[in-house]
């Protein structure tokens, strides 16, 4: 691995002009690595780029940068000036706001609409909002007998993050910037298959004047790359984004190795209760956002919705008519609403569980086919007559497909909601607040929405119960995950 430069040019589908390094971003430098992985615009399926991927040896390299940049640089960094890098950074990146959109859209397959109001906006405000942490992380003195006694809460050191493909940014955000703020160092590796606007934001890290060391982007499969990373002795917390069953093995190479702390934010299978009291127009327009918003590829999509009976027909023949004007088209059209799915194999995926809905007796009333002849796009499907035993309603999908079904009361929307071996989010639609206070304590999950679904802040905690995950991202809660808490006692009277 030497010190190199990787500038690859590329265009987007409509002409966009894109130079961009695809180098591991390793103490600064952008380097080589052990092979090449190509990314694939999923628009199209032809190659965008090839980027570098991280083996072994460029693991070692970038953990080894962070730790000797936490040891000799940043933790001796007062937290004001972390404060100014990282504002710096947000403001290089409202700079290159269009270009970090152009690029995400193109890599991911989201319409750019959605890249440049959502995704890259969400990126600079959550660094932002961070950056205002890093001043007021402390401890506190506890009275105690003959001793003084306070607390300090310290950095980790190196953490690593393994981010997922659905959010590339969005998920960077959550990572990068509450680590920064407590004063570590990270190491960060994106999926193989969108590392591209990462790789964008590795530049502006290097301009922002980051110490070198301090953020260092790799990126690589997860079973060989992600495995080496959760593995290491030297990374003291790992956080992954991803699926419960590849959560499970990133908690196994955790604690195989060194115990590790292990923040888990998976999969989900969220519900969405609309009773017979609700607004309907209301509940109809945000359950489609639950569902197809960023194509459904999205952890806490509503997927599950449960119509109170006496509103059940009406709702059902809307919401067929609303989702039938979806605009799907390419990425960097402005009006698109619905891209493509990010891969072959998650089409092929998506497609098999509509499958295996029609075997299993559930209706098709909207969708299910192939859209148009190029790229991996799927129709927005909705599924009636379902079971709650059926695979489309136990299993995540991760794409634009909703089933719709039917409850009787409260208790029983409960009792479905519940029914879940995931507990991420959660919506419910009423115009009572008494009942939507009542229903929100006991539904089994880490959000609940009311009247609204998919509505995300950077001060507020996400994170799952049960299979859905271990601990919080976003908001002060975040800032456990990336420090560890010292208790210092100084005698004073005391005598042995």
């Amino acid at each position: 691995m030497t010190g190199s430069t990787y500038i690859t040019d590329f265009k987007t589908d409509r002409g966009y002009e894109l130079k961009l390094n695809t180098g591991l971003f390793i103490n600064n430098e952008f380097v080589g690595g052990d092979s090449q992985i190509e990314t694939i615009n999923p628009a199209t399926g032809k190659v965008i780029a090839k980027v570098e991927a991280a083996g072994e040896k460029e693991v070692n390299a970038a953990v080894d940068a962070a730790e000797k940049a936490f040891e000799e640089v940043w933790s001796k960094v007062t937290p004001q000036k972390r404060r100014d890098y990282m504002l710096k950074l947000a403001s290089l990146i409202d700079r290159d706001h269009e270009e970090l959109s152009q690029i995400e859209s193109l890599d991911n397959g989201k319409g750019i609409s959605l890249s440049r109001g959502f995704d890259v906006r969400e990126l600079s405000e959550c660094i932002r909002y961070y950056a205002g942490w890093t001043d007021k992380i402390h401890g506190k003195v506890i009275e105690t007998e003959g001793v003084l006694s306070y607390t300090r809460h310290e950095p980790i050191g190196v953490c690593g993050a393994i981010i997922p493909w659905n959010f590339p940014l969005l998920m960077f955000a959550w990572k990068l910037a509450p680590a920064l703020a407590t004063g570590n160092c990270v190491v960060i590796k994106t999926s193989e298959m969108t590392p591209l606007s990462a790789l964008k934001v590795a530049s502006l890290v290097k301009e922002a004047e980051f110490p070198p060391g301090v953020v260092n982007i790799i990126t690589g499969y997860g079973h060989t790359t992600g495995d080496l990373l959760a593995r290491h002795k030297k990374v003291g917390k790992i956080a992954f984004t991803g699926s419960t069953a590849v959560g499970r093995l990133v908690m196994k190479a955790a604690a195989e190795s060194n115990l590790k702390k292990v923040t888990l934010e998976l999969g989900g299978k969220s519900p969405n209760i609309i009773f017979d009291d609700a607004d309907l127009e209301l509940a109809i327009k945000w359950s489609f956002r639950g569902v197809f918003f960023n194509h459904g590829q999205t952890c806490c999509a509503g997927t599950r919705i449960y119509v109170q009976e006496g509103i059940y027909d009406k709702f059902l023949e809307k919401f067929k008519a609303h989702t039938q004007n979806t605009p799907i088209g390419h990425p960097h059209d402005e009006s698109t609403f619905q891209g493509p799915q990010i891969s072959q194999t998650q089409y092929d995926r998506i497609m098999g569980y509509i499958d295996s809905g029609k075997e299993e007796g559930a209706t098709v009333a909207l969708g299910g086919k192939r859209w148009g002849n190029e790229g991996y796009y799927v129709e927005p499907t909705i599924f009636t007559d379902v079971k709650e035993d059926m695979k489309i309603m136990k299993e995540e999908i991760f794409g634009p497909v909703a089933c719709v079904t039917k409850f009787k009361d409260e208790e029983e929307a409960i009792r479905l909601a519940n029914d879940s071996n995931y507990g991420l989010a959660s919506a419910i639609f009423s115009e009572s607040n008494k009942r939507c206070i009542e229903v929100s304590k006991r539904i089994k999950a880490g959000t609940v929405w009311v009247n609204c679904v998919n509505v995300l802040h950077a001060n507020t905690p996400f994170g799952g119960f049960k299979e859905s995950g271990i601990g919080r991202e976003n908001g002060e809660y975040a800032l456990d995950n990336y420090t560890q808490v010292k208790v210092v006692k100084m005698a004073t009277t005391m005598s042995p």
